[in-house]
């Protein structure tokens, strides 16, 4: 079998692809671990449609019965949403969750290797994993990074995850050739927040420009990836400062649970949710909604 034998692509969105039309790529990962049922179905259904609203075709990514689905309906978010047994899936699950026919929630790094099989050159998440705090001792480094910097699909984030060390993971994003451009502001976003307190390498204004940077250097032969890092609306920001200190105390809860590995981001996350109120999770939903927009418009002038 080809790689290609694997894929399950809904017909919509193949012919979209057939035909040059703009089509956007959605991660799993998000409905069945990042957020609580029933918001993460309600959200992964108002960001299909904010996709469709700016003119392109959204391909939310997941794996079932053996197949590599590139866009799914409601009955399959519905399930992925509301059910226990499945799998985180990343580039080194991918084969096992296959095989065995798992129910499988993909992440950003095994998203962006089944949108490129699929011809899908746009991806939207909330944020990419990178280097871990503590990665010096721990080696804790999300996959996200190596597939970014061999897979030539662009990325669309609110940056890095707080909950990482954002200053290693933009060297880290550096040494892999993965071009970070900020959209709209000189800093470079930390997820919840507007700023990390570090400078972006790069920065554009405009969705077109953007589309044009993905284009040449596509054409000039340079694979991998671009970090789009798209900053949290104005009013649904938590500053920094302020989150830092839920981070902190949501990492010392891991620690004491021994919470490691794959577990580990899914725990924060939830633990942070909890103790700002749900300000998180609507910082989160509000992020991802952002970004679908912003991600939709460069589908759009990647494909004129």
């Amino acid at each position: 079998m080809n790689p290609s034998d694997y894929l399950n692509i809904l017909p919509e969105i193949s012919e979209a692809l057939s035909a040059g039309k703009p089509v956007v790529a959605l991660e799993s990962t998000i409905i069945a671990h990042g957020m609580p049922y029933p918001r993460n179905i309600q959200t992964a259904l108002e960001v299909e449609e904010i996709v469709r609203k700016n003119g392109a075709i959204p391909a939310t990514i997941a794996i079932l019965d053996g197949k590599l689905c590139v866009g799914l309906d409601p009955a399959q978010l519905e399930m992925l949403g509301n059910s226990t047994d499945v799998w985180k899936v990343s580039i080194r699950d991918l084969p096992f969750v296959v095989s065995n026919k798992l129910k499988g929630a993909t992440t950003v790094a095994s998203t962006m290797r089944i949108a490129d099989m699929a011809g899908i050159r746009i991806f939207v998440t909330g944020g990419i994993g990178g280097v871990h705090r503590g990665a010096e001792t721990t080696m804790d480094i999300s996959a996200d990074l190596s597939e970014m910097s061999q897979t030539s699909v662009a990325v669309v984030s609110a940056g890095v995850k707080s909950i990482l060390d954002i200053g290693l993971t933009l060297e880290y994003l550096e040494t892999g050739g993965v071009p970070v451009v900020t959209y709209g502001q000189p800093d470079f976003p930390a997820f919840y927040s507007r700023s990390s307190g570090y400078k972006s390498p790069l920065q554009l204004n405009d969705p077109s420009a953007i589309a044009q940077m993905l284009r040449v250097k596509w054409e000039l032969g340079l694979n991998g990836s671009v970090l789009i890092a798209n900053p949290v609306p104005v009013s649904m920001e938590v500053p920094y400062e302020k989150m830092e200190g839920f981070i902190r105390e949501a990492l010392d809860e891991a620690a004491r649970q021994n919470i490691t590995g794959k577990r580990i981001t899914p725990f924060l996350l939830r633990t942070i949710a909890e103790k700002t109120g749900g300000e998180s999770l609507n910082a989160n939903i509000a992020l991802v909604k952002n970004n679908a927009e912003l991600g939709a418009q460069i589908a759009v002038g990647f494909c004129l």
